[in-house]
């Protein structure tokens, strides 16, 4: 039988990290659906223009569309032992939608929700500081990562700058909307015994830690 496992967090709590630990410990396929909508805007598709518009905004791309596209990457033979969903779903009626699926396609349900939990002070630090050279793609950050001269990369010397969905606005904006919009998913898959919370402001290998067990030992 497949396994579904959804990771819950909000946007700078470290789910794509944690996530591809999680892939190899279990042996599913990682499922996030940044990445699809990512993708589809590097191949300049109407649907990863659409998604890409939302993304720079803040904002949450619409039910419809992203309820079909990761339903359909659910079909590919990667996902056959089942999968982490990273990113989804984010509203209760996504949460439906996946759920009335599973039952439909493969007789089963969500086998584990794991939500890393970090404070807004905390996710905005992480979220607000990043910036990249323009020259070399080199990350920075502000307060983790700083470059020797303010504006300059390290490595070749190019100018630094900050994409418009790494800006301090953008991400309050992001937080608003996770907070909002998803904050109902916590009571919802608890109220079904699903839930495991997880303190996601540990070492990175703490938290991995902590997401295993929590996997097989709801809190």
């Amino acid at each position: 039988m497949s396994r579904y496992v959804i990771l819950l967090g909000a946007p700078g709590s470290g789910k794509g990290t944690q996530a591809d630990t999680l892939r190899q410990s279990l042996g599913l396929a990682h499922v996030a659906s940044g990445d699809l909508f990512r993708e589809a805007a590097q191949k300049g598709t109407e649907l990863g223009k659409l998604a890409k518009s939302y993304m720079e905004k803040g904002e949450l791309v619409p039910d419809e569309v992203t309820v079909a596209m990761v339903l359909e990457r659910l079909k590919e033979p990667d996902c056959s032992a089942g999968a982490i969903l990273d990113g989804f779903p984010r509203t209760l009626e996504q949460a439906s939608a996946l759920e009335k699926a599973l039952q439909q396609q493969r007789g089963q349900g969500i086998d584990r929700v794991l939500y890393i939990e970090v404070s807004e002070e905390e996710l905005l630090n992480r979220l607000g500081g990043r910036w990249i050279c323009r020259q070399c793609q080199q990350p920075y950050h502000i307060v983790n990562f700083p470059p020797k001269v303010e504006g300059r990369c390290d490595k070749c010397g190019g100018e630094l700058y900050q994409r418009a969905d790494d800006s301090m606005e953008t991400a309050r904006k992001r937080l608003e909307v996770y907070f909002t919009q998803t904050s109902s998913l916590i009571h919802y898959f608890a109220e079904k015994s699903l839930l495991t919370r997880v303190n996601g402001e540990q070492e990175v290998e703490a938290v991995g830690q902590e997401l295993l067990a929590g996997v097989g030992n709801p809190l």
